[in-house]
Order: structure tokens, then sequence, then C-alpha cells
């Protein structure tokens, strides 16, 4: 039986190939897509949600639009890497399927509410503006979470946006600090495993291969999301981060991990989104995440271009 599950994101190129990967996925059914301001402003990552579904030949999946700012903090965006549009590199077409009249975090609610114990996964891709507003506003939800699975975060790795955070947790960590303390069952893809789900040209190669619209896109995807990592890092390519967290929920055992605690820094602007992850078990403070620090990543991309194949 299919495991149900909310995407929540910020598409982003590698959001792009996180959402194509769950819905060419039997495994996963996605009840819903809800965007959140981060990778680009709310306005065009609820479009790039849109143009994602139709891409993948999904034009009746529903789309919602969220939060389009942090709970307690100015929006920082990502332009710098991701193109002005968020989905730079391809020229896009317009969505012509609808956005959702409802908001993302009434969606939520409602949708949890309905739903039986223990019966929903989160997938989260972005800043959790939208999961903690709807933790806040109705934490009866709860229950009907089996599981959120988020990327974000870093330890060995440190940060990508300031030298300590990680960016989808430092854009809004009041609500990763929610997120973090809500005793749910929590998966984290910390900046330790994405980094090692590097492409390269023949994982490129390999999706242009496919000789489908969905191959070509996320080839053009990734030679755009490239130029800037191999820059900052001296890479051969870059980390496709988002897609770890549905690859996690369609084969767990390529990952590895540590069930840790880990705190949310939210009061030093030095450290400011800092995911203290206490990996060496030095603290008193309770286990609350599956923190991964392991990937096979040949495997994690030979499950990408084959199910990507699945989508023409």
């Amino acid at each position: 039986m299919a495991r149900n599950i909310i995407i929540d994101t910020d598409p982003g190129q590698d959001d792009a190939v996180a959402i194509l990967l769950a819905l060419a996925s039997p495994e996963l059914n996605v009840l819903g897509i809800t965007a959140v301001a981060g990778n680009v402003p709310l306005e065009l990552t609820q479009k790039n949600a849109r143009i994602i579904c139709e891409l993948a030949g999904f034009p009746g999946m529903l789309v919602f639009a969220g939060c389009d700012r942090p709970l307690n903090r100015p929006l920082v965006t990502a332009e710098h890497v991701h193109g002005k549009t968020g989905l730079d590199g391809p020229q896009m077409a317009t969505p012509t399927m609808p956005l959702q009249d409802q908001h993302a975090v009434d969606w939520i609610i409602d949708t949890l509410r309905a739903a039986p114990e223990n019966s929903i996964t989160i997938c989260a891709l972005g800043p959790l503006s939208n999961i903690a507003t709807a933790m806040q506003r109705a934490p009866d939800i709860k229950p009907a979470i089996s599981e959120i699975v988020l990327m974000g975060g870093g330890f060995f790795e440190g940060g990508n946006i300031t030298p300590t955070a990680e960016f989808n947790i430092y854009v809004d960590p009041h609500a990763a600090d929610i997120v973090f303390k809500s005793g749910l069952p929590l998966t984290v893809m910390p900046l330790d495993v994405t980094h090692k789900a590097l492409t390269n040209k023949a994982r490129v190669d390999a999706f242009r291969a496919l000789e489908t619209i969905v191959g070509h896109m996320t080839a053009e995807w990734t030679d755009f999301f490239e130029r800037f990592d191999k820059e900052k890092y001296g890479s051969k390519g870059a980390p496709l981060h988002d897609p770890t967290v549905i690859a996690y929920l369609i084969e767990p055992n390529l990952f590895s991990g540590r069930h840790i605690n880990v705190e949310i820094e939210t009061q030093s602007e030095l450290t400011m989104g800092m995911t203290v992850a206490d990996w060496w078990g030095v603290t008193d403070r309770a286990p609350n995440c599956t923190f991964m620090g392991g990937l096979d990543t040949d495997r994690f991309f030979k499950l990408i271009t084959e199910r990507l194949a699945r989508l023409k």
C-alpha cells in the first residue's frame, strides 16, 4: 500500500527533482504540494511547483501557497544559487493548472484532522514555516503525522549560507525549533548526507540519455545548479539535496545515521539556525531525531534515473 505524503517545498532545481521522484514512485501517494517562501519568494515557489507537476504529467495535483515569510525574521532567499526564477536553466512554460484557493496551512490542518492516526508523512524540502505554523495553530493534528522527513541542517559539514547554518534552517530557525521540539518522529537529511549526493558528468548524462522532456529538463537544471557549487566547493558537481528526502521513503537502506538530540540555535546572530547535533552523545538531552550521515551515492542516482525514466 502506498504511503500518503504531503510535500512542503520551495522549488528550487533540487526540489524539482525530488518532486519528480515522488510523482514517479508508486510507493508514494502525494496528497498535495504546499509551497513556502525560501529559495525564491512564494509567488515563484507556488508557480514552480505547478510547472513541475505539469512537466511530470500531473496537472490535477493539488498545489497550495503557504507562508510568504518566516515566523519572526525577514525572508532570506537564494537566487544566487537557483537563479531569479528558482528554476533557471531550461526555458519553462507558464503553468496552466490552477493554484488552489485555500491557504496551505489551512489545507494541512484540514487534511491531518481528517486523517487516521499515523497515516501521513510530511516531506519538508524547504524552510519549515508552513509546518510549524500548522502545529502552532492546531496542535491536535500531530497524531495523524507518522513521520516528518526533512532536508536541513548540518554538523560535520557546517553550514552553506553561514559558517554554521544550512539554508533551510537558517531562513526560519524559529519554525525549525518548533518542529524539532514537536516530539514527532523526525528524520533529518543534513548537508552531511546531501554533500555526498553529488552530480557528475556521467550522472547528468544519464538523465539526458533518457531522451524524454523530463530527462532533458533534469539535466538542464542540474547543469545550471552545478555552476555555483563547483565554484564554491571546487567539486566536480553539485549536491542534489532534496531528493534524499524522497529516496529515503523509497529505499531507506541507502542511508545510515544515528538517533540523536538536535537543538536549533535561535538566539545568537553569529550561529543563528545552527543545528547543534549531539552526534557523540556528550549531553544528557534526549534524542529527538534520526540524523543521517551516510549515503550509497551510486544507488541513489540509479534510483533517481530509473524513476525519472517512467515520466515522459
